[in-house]
């Protein structure tokens, strides 16, 4: 019998779209869980700026909902909310998987599959037969789990606002 710290918490949660009264929330979501990657290998507000633990902001969250009408959701477990992504729909039935973040205290349960394997559905329900996937490229864990569910790394690009390589990967939708 599992005890009450071991039960999986993707079976007692659900994941439903954004309430416009939760962008606030999200933007939490997503600076506190990409900033657990900043910590990790170095990244501050003055080296990475545009990073995103650094850079989202409720603003930016409302334009990705009101203005580019991104498909957004969010994980909810016993009334907190605790993991998100955002789909960014692109040309040529293609989109983009944003800010797929769970946060620190709720990782390894699963629900970060979960997230993931909802936005391929949701993806294809939109058209896409292709999403692509945005990573630090030096981040070799995170871009072993994409691998693994499914995705496909297809390249690297050096920015000079970022103090890490961009690691792009695909997955066949």
């Amino acid at each position: 019998m599992k005890q009450l710290f071991e039960i999986d918490l993707k079976d007692y949660g659900m994941i439903r779209e954004v309430k416009r009264e939760e962008i606030s929330l999200c933007a939490n979501i997503i600076k506190k869980s990409f900033k657990t990657v900043a910590d990790e290998y170095g990244f501050t507000e003055e080296n990475a700026p545009r990073f995103t633990a650094f850079a989202t902001t409720d603003e930016r969250l409302y334009w990705h909902m009101d203005g580019e009408h991104r498909p957004m959701y969010v994980f909810e477990v016993d009334g907190v909310l605790c993991g998100y992504y955002s789909l960014l729909l692109q040309d040529n039935n293609e989109c983009e998987l944003n800010n797929l973040a769970v946060l620190p205290e709720y990782r390894h349960k699963g629900i970060g599959k979960e997230l993931l394997e909802h936005s391929f559905k949701i993806a294809r329900s939109k058209g896409c037969s292709l999403m692509n996937i945005g990573i630090v490229e030096e981040n070799t864990r995170l871009r072993k789990w994409y691998e693994d569910n499914g995705a496909v790394h297809v390249g690297t690009k050096k920015y000079d606002f970022f103090p890490f390589t961009c690691g792009y990967m695909k997955k066949e939708l």
